[in-house]
């Protein structure tokens, strides 16, 4: 074989180089009008996709308004969450999906045109043959599809159920848990993110729910003993800064765990283990004047001690609520607190709003209670957390003051959002319902200013009643009635003279209550009466006198015969 000299090799190389260097650049260069091109118009180069969708050939903005059109249809358009033959519509627009459009936008219009000539038109080959798809990303609201997905997996039927136990009275109640299935709830929530993605496809889309069998967990009693063991620890206060540090009520297993555990190992569904409770020798309430030193507010309302059945009902709500100590972040029920109003209770019936109407029920009165109370949180500054307004306008506060309650439907409620606990002191005697909230005032503790006003007067109707018993033309006023009223209550925070802030309480409509007259028909009715009598005898003669006439043509038939 004839040896390869290098020398020539290179001198063919010297020469060859340039020639592919100049049909490189000819090359190149031939594609040069079309990167100018799509540089005048301002449109996107062929072969780019957003998501899948083709968006060659648009400028930014009908790009922009392309995509959106799709995003609009995908996020109103349900998607079916299906499990068998149960079936869960969430809609995307709820979980505040947002794109991230208009960077993506900008990168595809940028391909081509974001470098040299050369290395643009190499971006612009390399697209228009090989094609190039952006992909969206999205935002949306974790806590919303969280919670969406748990309440999807707490549905679903046939699902694990995990042992659970709660305290009642002095017993722990353990139930046994079951297996069954859950829901892969990464996994759904990848599946929902694409599907949400997937703006091509228009139509309803269906998701079958990933899941999963699972044993229940075993009861694991230790475990249950360390997260309900407390020692009881005695309230106490530190100063600087003063905080007060309740008592904690010690609780235990009133029988050995082995004991316990022995009770868990009976096939059962439900397990109940004895508990001891160790009240601390120094609660709260035994802190006295030293844990609530200050009066934060006070509110008193006026009633009539001769309504022996209305005065017993208040004396008794306002003996439940008083002593009541609420701590930071803790919430009141009034309801809770005084129980239900029953005859057993104590409770007499008296005077009451029910049904748009003032009636006699056992424990009317006790609104007067409430309202009262109310009217303190108010003053103290606490959260309002639920209240009602009466049917009828109060006369023991003024309009949208009161707070009206009922056994198992309306109720009052509030929250001690103070830093300190606070305690109700609350006293009915001599007509007078008082009620004060006390604590320790906080630093630049701001005054309080309640206001009322009616926006507008609803009338009342009169309405007569016919009474027989009355003579014609007498009128007794049975009921009489007062005006309704819409009205706003606002609630303003002064300091050192200057308004902080003037809130919106409530805007309350209460009706009016119908003045009713008793209207005599007393000489109406006689009238009436004698008008009767006399037409039946004249129709009792009528009768006659046709059975008469009727019997003569007989006979004179039977004459002529």
């Amino acid at each position: 074989m004839k040896k390869i000299n290098k020398k020539n090799i290179k001198i063919i190389g010297i020469i060859i180089c340039p020639i592919c260097k100049r049909y490189i650049f000819v090359f190149l260069c031939s594609f040069s009008p079309l990167s100018c091109s799509h540089s005048s118009v301002n449109k996107i180069i062929k072969g780019i996709s957003l998501q899948g969708v083709d968006i060659s050939n648009y400028t930014k903005e009908e790009a922009n308004e392309k995509i959106n059109k799709l995003i609009e249809e995908k996020i109103n358009n349900k998607i079916i969450i299906k499990y068998d033959e149960n079936e869960i519509n969430i809609i995307p627009n709820d979980i505040n999906v947002k794109y991230n459009i208009n960077n993506k936008i900008e990168e595809a219009y940028l391909i081509g045109r974001k470098n040299n000539i050369f290395i643009n038109n190499i971006e612009i080959i390399k697209t228009f043959l090989f094609k190039k798809d952006f992909n969206l990303s999205v935002e949306l609201d974790d806590n919303k599809l969280n919670e969406l997905i748990n309440n999807i997996s707490e549905k679903i039927p046939g699902k694990v159920e995990q042992y659970s136990y709660f305290i009642e009275d002095e017993q722990l109640i353990i139930t046994k848990g079951k297996d069954g299935i859950a829901v892969d709830k990464e996994k759904l929530k990848e599946e929902i993110k694409y599907e949400i993605l997937n703006i091509k496809n228009d139509n309803i889309s269906t998701i079958e729910i990933p899941v999963e069998y699972v044993k229940a967990d075993n009861i694991d009693i230790e475990k249950i003993h360390s997260e309900i063991y407390k020692e009881a620890q005695d309230a106490y206060i530190t100063e600087n800064p003063t905080t007060v540090h309740p008592h904690v009520n010690g609780i235990d297993f009133a029988i050995s765990l082995d004991e316990a555990k022995e009770i868990i190992n009976e096939d059962k569904e439900e397990y109940i283990i004895p508990l001891k409770i160790v009240i601390p020798n120094k609660t709260l309430s035994d802190l006295g004047e030293e844990a609530f030193p200050d009066t934060i507010s006070t509110f008193s309302t006026k009633y009539d001690v001769g309504n022996s059945n209305r005065a017993t009902n208040i004396r008794l709500a306002t003996e439940k609520i008083n002593n009541t100590i609420i701590m930071p972040g803790e919430v009141f029920s009034y309801n809770q607190i005084v129980g239900k109003r029953t005859i057993d209770a104590g409770y007499k019936e008296a005077g009451a709003y029910a049904g748009g109407q003032v009636v006699q029920t056992v424990g009317g009165g006790i609104c007067q209670v409430s309202s009262t109370l109310y009217n303190a949180v108010l003053y103290a500054n606490l959260d309002i957390v639920e209240r009602y307004n009466h049917y009828f306008e109060s006369s023991y506060v003024d309009a949208s003051r009161d707070a009206t309650v009922s056994w198992g439907s309306l109720d009052f409620k509030f929250k001690n959002s103070r830093k300190y606990p606070i305690k109700i002191v609350a006293t009915a005697k001599n007509g007078v319902n008082l009620i004060s909230i006390y604590g320790i005032k906080e630093e630049d503790e701001p005054e309080i200013i309640i206001q009322s006003k009616i926006i507008s007067k609803i009338e009342r109707k009169i309405v007569y009643e016919e009474d027989n018993e009355l003579e014609k033309g007498e009128e007794i006023i049975k009921q009489n009635g007062h005006d309704g009223c819409i009205s706003e209550a606002y609630k303003i925070v002064r300091k050192d003279g200057t308004i902080i802030s003037n809130t919106l309480l409530s805007r309350d409509k209460y009706s009016a209550l119908d003045r009713i007259i008793r209207k005599g028909m007393k000489e109406e009715i006689q009238v009436k009466a004698e008008e009767d009598k006399n037409n039946e005898v004249e129709n009792k003669q009528t009768e006659n006198t046709v059975i008469e006439n009727k019997t003569n043509e007989i006979l004179d038939n039977n004459a002529k015969r």
